[in-house]
């Protein structure tokens, strides 16, 4: 089975080829080019420099939430253009769990975390045990402050990773927990994660997948302040 995957929630992008336990190549980049722009050059380059046709993807996954809400939308654009000529099966993932799956290798708690402002970040828990991940707690949004309270409960070693994971580690809450921060190369997304979770994950059509959010976007929270009507979702009926 070959598995084409792209991560675009956040300001990096990425995009990986997997073919029955090997991965045949990944892309990445961490700039703050438009993904909108680069993501499906790098998904063509990736094909071409893996020798691997369009046709011959089996599965096609994106990390589909939380994240940067356009981030988010232009990757599940992306997958579901890619499957949709063949209607091929898509797998959209947690971004949270993609995240988790960079420490898999570790033995611990792996704590997953995104900057959501406001001194909150996107988080989930999991735990690790050198090959695998076991999940202690669904995706959500929750302030900093309450996290490090909860992750005073938690088995050590503590490790935190995601785009958070600076913002929490440096924190006045967690400073007395010894949470512990991953090389750079492993502390953010990327499609080989999504990967990573895909593989665990139950396929849907590519006219079913769609992104998961957390919360609403800012600009529809306002409009919800004022009694607007909620606008209709770009992918509904897709």
């Amino acid at each position: 089975m070959k598995i084409l995957a792209v991560d675009s929630s956040a300001i990096p992008a990425s995009a990986a080829v997997w073919e029955d336990g090997r991965l045949l190549g990944e892309f990445y980049s961490n700039t703050r080019q438009t993904h909108s722009q680069t993501l499906l050059p790098m998904v063509e380059n990736l094909l071409k420099c893996t020798q691997t046709a369009l046709n011959e993807i089996d599965l096609f996954a994106v990390s589909a939430g939380p994240g940067s809400f356009t981030g988010v939308r232009i990757g599940v654009a992306c997958v579901k253009g890619l499957a949709m000529p063949e209607d091929k099966p898509c797998a959209g993932v947690s971004t949270l769990e993609a995240i988790a799956w960079n420490l898999a290798h570790l033995r611990g708690t792996i704590c997953a975390v995104m900057d959501a402002r406001c001194q909150q970040v996107y988080n989930a828990v999991f735990e690790a045990d050198g090959e695998s991940l076991r999940r202690l707690t669904p995706d959500r949004a929750i302030a900093i402050k309450d996290l490090a309270q909860e992750a005073s409960g938690w088995e050590a070693p503590i490790y935190l990773v995601g785009d958070g994971a600076k913002l929490c580690h440096g924190s006045p809450e967690f400073s007395q927990l010894g949470a512990k921060l991953p090389p750079e190369h492993l502390l953010y997304q990327r499609a080989s994660g999504v990967i990573a979770a895909a593989l665990r994950a139950q396929p849907v059509s590519c006219a079913q997948l769609a992104p998961v959010y957390l919360r609403m976007p800012q600009a529809e929270r306002e409009l919800r302040r004022k009694g607007a009507p909620r606008p209709l979702d770009p992918g509904q009926g897709l």
